[in-house]
């Protein structure tokens, strides 16, 4: 049966090993040209903080629903943050059998991109009944967004470039979106056509995700779907769309599902760590552009795409939280 590879990024942080940065680098392109997906080992987060994160997490969605409801997506406004309940995400249309919360990089009211309302940036909203919540999901967003930033070094020698390549052109500001999603026991006799979240890929540069262990996520490789099973302590990294459109599609942005046959409530844990939301999204450097359809999930191509990363997402929550995007455009 195919799975998905397993690579240990800890070379990563350390600029003087250059052979071993080198090693990773070439494990990165093989698995982003053959899947798209990978396991991550060597992070730096420890079995602690994830195990802290996953009981706050459980804690949160155990609350009242008119409890959670008080920081309902609604209250977040432009900044796209707060809580939604089940079926009040869509993918393609459909409503995920999924809830969650929605956080990202925590901005003060006088930071000159809130003060400027550009959308996606602001504030988090927290419980006020749990207040354990914060601490936890703060400290593993700092954990995830430096093993990101490091990944995407072993991305730039991946790709031939200088190391600090995508730091100095896309994300020197990064949008950093964190989700804490709760998808309900369906057990094994669920409909087949009820997904936690039917098939879709990510829109940015990539994901890191944590998730408990009960599974469910799904993987389009090259065979047919598989199944990515959590490994204890592991992340698992997918690209997104503007990675394969940088690439001019050498890096796929691969498709994925979730569907929780576990008969428990699964959690899940992805961070997008991905471009400024005004960077220019255009082929790097010696990368011939792609243009054209493509056999894709959604008939559509990340290569006829011409804009900042900001305005590809925008496009995105019109299909996502439809309710939300005229207050999301401001």
């Amino acid at each position: 049966m195919e799975t998905l590879p397993v690579i240990e990024m800890s070379a990563l942080f350390d600029r003087a090993d250059a052979a071993g940065r080198a090693r990773v680098a070439g494990e990165i392109a093989r698995a982003c040209e053959a899947h798209g997906f990978f396991y991550l080992t060597g992070h730096g987060i420890s079995l602690e903080v994830l195990a802290n994160l996953e009981t706050q997490s459980r804690a949160f969605f155990a609350l009242p629903k008119a409890e959670k409801l008080k920081i309902d997506m609604a209250r977040g406004g432009r900044a796209w943050r707060g809580f939604f309940p089940v079926g009040g995400e869509l993918t393609s249309g459909v409503p995920d059998l999924k809830e969650g919360l929605y956080l990202g990089t925590d901005l003060p009211t006088d930071h000159p991109r809130v003060k400027a309302h550009l959308p996606m940036h602001g504030a988090n909203l927290w419980p006020d009944a749990l207040p354990g919540l914060k601490v936890a999901a703060e400290t593993y967003m700092t954990g995830a967004t430096r093993a990101a930033t490091a990944l995407m070094e072993g991305f730039s020698i991946s790709l031939g470039l200088e190391d600090d390549y995508f730091r100095d052109t896309y994300t020197h500001e990064p949008t950093v979106l964190f989700r804490i999603f709760n998808y309900p026991a369906q057990g094994p006799h669920a409909d087949a056509r009820s997904w936690g979240v039917g098939e879709h890929t990510d829109y940015g540069l990539l994901t890191l995700l944590a998730q408990d262990r009960f599974g469910g996520l799904q993987v389009k490789a090259p065979g047919g779907w598989i199944e990515a099973p959590p490994i204890e302590g592991a992340l698992v990294c997918n690209i997104g769309d503007m990675l394969e459109r940088l690439t001019g599609g050498r890096y796929r942005s691969t498709p994925h599902r979730v569907k929780n046959v576990s008969g428990h409530d699964r959690l899940s844990f992805p961070l997008f760590f991905d471009p400024d939301f005004t960077a220019k999204m255009a082929p790097l450097p010696g990368v011939a552009a792609t243009t054209g359809a493509e056999d894709r999930w959604d008939g559509a191509s990340v290569h006829d795409f011409d804009g900042t990363y900001g305005e590809y997402l925008l496009s995105k929550v019109v299909r996502v939280f439809p309710n939300l995007v005229d207050e999301a455009r401001g």
